[in-house]
């Protein structure tokens, strides 16, 4: 029988002798390291998760998301119940008539807003957010006050409990005193405990509306309003004209209508865009009773998009580790057949962990400074790292030198890619196929059968 002694040197020798058992043990050490770069991944979405809840903070203390609808006409008016009840006295049947308040909601027939939106990045600490201050100017008109449909009379109509009402999701971020002109009347506006997302804002009493019923009532005003993440406005007009113009670079027209064909005009030092909304657009009436339905899933306007950040663009990157840690890690594997020189299972796990650092180095150095120094900088130093090490391994300059102009190669063909949006599938396949296509030429000449 085989001393323990003889069995462990031919596995020694298999190890180092067998292109096979290589290839197991560098398969191995890539899985392996697959544990940190899923720390590292995690690393890049806790800080992702931090830097979302610190803007949320500073949205919330400037200002959220706006959306913005009114003015709305609200109307009073009674309406009449009659039923017979038996009188147990009497013992006869009477007419009891009960008066039940209710109420219109009347939209206006024009509705024009002008808004002009000037942005700007608050910071804390390391984290950035966008917020801004929009001057929206608001007019228009209202159509003659009649509620012929339901057949209500005017004397029904409690024409001194009228009043103009505003709703916005964001009431705390109105900056000025917001006062609507109705007709020749001037209304102050305050806020009415509402639960609802929106929240309403109605002004006192209007007087002497019921003398002007028979004709359109022209009204206007003008608001001041902190916001952040969006602008955004319902169009309750039955002709609904927004515009709007920004100091903002990167707009996203969201919502459910998109600005009109030509209007659109984006540039490095802002934008500006128009949109044109009818009745025959949307699906709801120019007057509702009793209840304001929701009406959100209408609005329309515009993102403040935050071009990718540097932990998406981390994340992207960080997706594509295991490509050049397998790749790299392929490159020694080749050289060390072709060469015959014995790298060590501990050498791959050197250079596997160098790789690893790349991303902790682009993260950590991305949070100070912009993506492309970062990525500059980290791949700068880990390409310096692996190809020292490498030269102490393999000795000479070639086999360093192939290594260097790989891993180089690498990091310039993923950062080209993360860069791409439209293109980035494209591009990334036809480089993965011409990556295949060299190695698949390089090995041609390697005599496989040494087992």
């Amino acid at each position: 029988m085989e001393s323990l002694e003889n069995k462990k040197g031919k596995f020694t020798t298999w190890l180092r002798d067998s292109i096979t058992a290589r290839m197991l043990v560098v398969g191995f050490l890539l899985i392996v390291l697959l544990i940190p770069l899923e720390f590292v991944k995690e690393l890049i979405y806790e800080r992702s998760t931090r830097q979302a809840e610190v803007i949320q903070e500073i949205n919330e203390k400037w200002g959220n998301e706006v959306i913005l609808s009114g003015p709305i006409l609200k109307l009073p008016y009674n309406t009449y119940k009659t039923e017979k009840v038996f009188d147990q006295v009497s013992k006869k049947y009477e007419t009891v008539t009960e008066t039940i308040p209710n109420v219109a909601y009347i939209f206006p027939d024009d509705l024009n807003i002008a808004s002009q939106v000037d942005s700007k990045p608050l910071n804390r600490s390391i984290y950035e957010s966008v917020v801004y201050t929009s001057d929206i100017s608001v007019s228009g008109k209202f159509p003659k006050l009649e509620l012929s449909e339901r057949d209500i009379k005017a004397e029904d109509i409690l024409w001194d409990k009228a009043a103009v009402i505003i709703q916005t999701s964001n009431i705390k971020g109105i900056r000025s005193t917001l006062e609507v002109t109705l007709g020749d009347q001037k209304l102050a506006m305050n806020p009415k405990y509402d639960t609802s997302y929106l929240n309403t804002i109605q002004s006192e009493f209007i007087q002497g509306l019921k003398a002007n019923a028979e004709s359109e009532i022209n009204f206007n005003f003008n608001l001041k309003i902190n916001g952040s993440e969006s602008l955004k406005f319902i169009p309750i007009g039955k002709e609904t004209k927004v515009t709007m113009n920004s100091n903002w670079h990167s707009p996203s027209f969201d919502g459910k209508y998109l600005p009109i064909d030509g209007s659109r005009e984006i540039t490095p030092d802002g934008f500006s865009a128009s949109w044109e909304v009818y009745q025959i657009n949307r699906q709801f009436e120019q007057i509702f009773y009793n209840k304001l339905p929701e009406l959100t899933g209408f609005a329309f306007g515009t993102k403040l998009v935050i071009p990718v950040d540097e932990y998406q663009k981390s994340e992207r990157t960080a997706k594509y580790g295991f490509m050049v840690i397998g790749l790299t890690l392929l490159v020694f594997l080749m050289i060390q057949i072709v060469s015959k020189i014995y790298i060590h299972p501990f050498q791959y796990v050197m250079i596997g962990l160098a790789l690893v650092m790349f991303y902790t180095l682009l993260i950590s150095i991305s949070e100070h400074s912009s993506f492309l120094k970062a990525y500059v900088i980290a791949a700068g130093a880990v390409l310096g790292l692996v190809t020292l090490y490498s030269r102490a391994i393999l000795k000479g300059f070639k086999f360093p030198l192939l290594i260097a102009t790989s891993l180089a190669s690498l990091y310039g063909f993923i950062y080209v890619i993360i860069q791409l949006e439209n293109y980035a599938l494209l591009v990334g396949s036809i480089g993965l196929f011409l990556i295949l296509a060299i190695i698949m030429f390089a090995s041609r000449r390697i005599e496989w059968g040494n087992e």
